[in-house]
């Protein structure tokens, strides 16, 4: 079994990984990015859509979502999170390597460093491949990541989170000459004790655009952050931006 497909990381890490500030923060950015921008009936995919933190205030905003994920534990709180807020969304349990649904989508969307999951690195290009299939033409991609040049400055330090009743220590390692990333994970909460790992591959954004390029996309631009900063040494993000030119 691959480390994503281990529910107690997504159900153990929960808080950690989606605290209660990320809807606010969502809901601000749907509102405010130019790239994520949405109005009435635009067919919008949440690829490792998590608990919908995206996905709410998207079809909020009018969208028509769907939101793809993995694990059911993250599905189930993605459905309580659209009752909750009153919309609906499609939501669909696959897995973003084999999901693609032929010129469906104007706009694609991976958040929290949720690309680069898989250990071969043509299953990533895959991925992407599957999102250009899966956008009609002249749509676009997003995507946001923890780039390689954003990492090198502060990766190393151990970071600790406090969560209601304990708190999660988080440790980077990085491996294969700086191509991967390791985070292990301890949760200590009174006697409890919980570890998981995360691997994924690293990327630049010159190593994005050839990847991009790689999977048929045009028109690439990369940004520090979603108000459309440059990507330069102020960047606390890596944000592509594809799109499907045919």
């Amino acid at each position: 079994m691959s480390w994503y497909e281990e529910e107690d990381l997504w159900v153990g890490f929960a808080e950690v990984m989606f605290p209660e500030r990320r809807e606010q923060e969502a809901t601000e950015l749907i509102a405010s990015s130019p790239l994520l921008k949405v109005s009435a009936g635009t067919r919008v995919l949440d690829l490792a859509c998590g608990p919908a933190v995206h996905v709410v205030p998207m079809a909020r905003a009018g969208a028509e979502v769907t939101g793809v994920d993995l694990s059911p534990a993250m599905l189930e709180r993605a459905r309580a999170a659209c009752e909750r807020a009153g919309v609906s969304a499609r939501l669909i349990h696959a897995n973003m390597l084999d999901f693609v649904e032929q010129d469906a989508f104007d706009l694609v969307i991976n958040m929290y460093t949720s690309f680069g999951y898989f250990t071969d690195p043509g299953d990533n290009l895959t991925v992407l491949r599957n999102i250009r299939a899966s956008l009609v033409p002249g749509g676009a991609a997003v995507i946001d990541l923890l780039g390689k040049e954003v990492l090198a400055g502060w990766v190393g330090r151990p970071q600790s989170v406090a969560v209601p009743g304990g708190t999660v220590f988080m440790e980077d390692t990085i491996l294969d000459d700086w191509s991967r990333l390791r985070t292990d994970w301890t949760l200590v909460r009174g006697n409890e004790v919980r570890r998981s790992t995360i691997l994924s591959h690293l990327y630049s954004a010159v190593e994005l655009r050839t990847l991009f390029e790689q999977a048929g996309f045009v028109d690439i631009e990369f940004f520090g952050g979603f108000d459309t900063a440059p990507y330069d040494n102020h960047a606390k993000r890596l944000i592509v931006r594809g799109f499907r030119g045919d």
